[in-house]
């Protein structure tokens, strides 16, 4: 249904009407409002966005990257994903065995200078290859530290233990579905300073009534224009996959969002999506022959019907 969408458009309308300009880490600027929330009934359709192409299939490779509990880019680049790269080439291109054209504040640069941004992808391109076909490269520059998949499979404890948080989430669901402690944290203080990025969406909480299962995010910080569509279609997916694996319906998706910001370099672009007229929402499909996490591959997951209006570019803030 089109008004699946409407919560994702009424978020940028919000925005450029009272949003408060700020400055930001990236230094490129934005537009923001703090405490949001939108609503998405996901028995309606697959709240995947239709006013822009938005690629499922770095939507599904990241979720279930995270879901393996993976944090090097390495996985991500095989199958084509390029979300995180940034985040890793700083590490190379900072390194003391970078031996290539100075990429300081590569981010800023780019935008400003095409040589520099010529120079600045053949460099990228070099670094995406050597990854996939190096391993031993891969292992010294791949690794974003305790990321999404270490803190939601692989938690370390005080004791030098680990806690699978997605584990035992679907053990309580099934066991005691009227829990108020079906969490899953992405936000640890200690590992906040060695990470690339530090969690933007720090924490998951579900919900089980009439046979269905919500799930509501709180997400510190979003990228609206660029990072949330995949927010909401990642995180719709994570419900469908817990809900498969637990024998549930899916209810609703809740995302709560604390600053909700519009780079400023990016309004040009939210500015032309919210002219454009939502379409029908696509149907997610999971392999009926697939039941728990750890079976899901990349081809057992199809959005159908999706028909959407072109992809809108935009540069990264790093």
């Amino acid at each position: 249904m089109k008004e699946l969408e409407e919560p994702y458009l009424q978020l940028i309308r919000d925005i450029l009407a009272h949003g408060h300009q700020k400055d930001d880490r990236t230094k490129t600027g934005t537009i923001s409002l703090f405490g949001y929330q939108m609503r998405f009934d996901l028995s309606k359709g697959f709240p995947l966005l239709t006013t822009k192409k938005v690629p499922l299939g770095l939507i599904k490779s990241e979720l279930l990257w995270f879901l393996k509990g993976d944090t090097n880019i390495q996985y991500l680049l095989k199958h084509k994903n390029h979300i995180w790269d940034e985040w890793a080439f700083k590490n190379w291109v900072e390194s003391s065995e970078y031996q290539g054209p100075d990429m300081t504040d590569f981010g800023l640069r780019c935008q400003k200078d095409e040589v520099f941004n010529q120079i600045y992808q053949e460099q990228k391109a070099f670094f995406c290859k050597k990854m996939v076909e190096d391993d031993s490269f891969a292992q010294k520059y791949g690794n974003l530290g305790d990321v999404y998949g270490a803190q939601w499979r692989h938690w370390k404890t005080s004791q030098g233990e680990t806690i699978d948080q997605i584990q035992n989430v679907i053990e309580q669901i099934k066991k005691t579905p009227d829990s108020r402690r079906l969490i899953v944290t992405a936000w640890n203080p200690e590992d906040v300073p060695t990470s690339a990025l530090p969690p933007c969406h720090t924490l998951f909480q579900f919900y089980v009534n009439d046979g269905k299962l919500s799930c509501q995010l709180y997400q510190r910080s979003g990228d609206v224009f660029l990072g949330v569509p995949f927010n909401i279609a990642s995180y719709a997916l994570l419900t469908h996959l817990i809900a498969r694996e637990c024998n549930l319906e899916v209810g609703e998706f809740v995302h709560t969002l604390g600053d909700a910001h519009i780079y400023l370099n990016h309004l040009d672009q939210v500015k032309e999506q919210i002219s454009r007229t939502p379409k029908k929402a696509p149907t997610l499909w999971l392999n009926p022959e697939k039941k728990h996490l750890a079976d899901f591959e990349m081809d057992d997951i199809k959005v159908l019907d999706y028909n959407p209006a072109p992809a809108i570019k935009a540069p990264v803030a790093v």
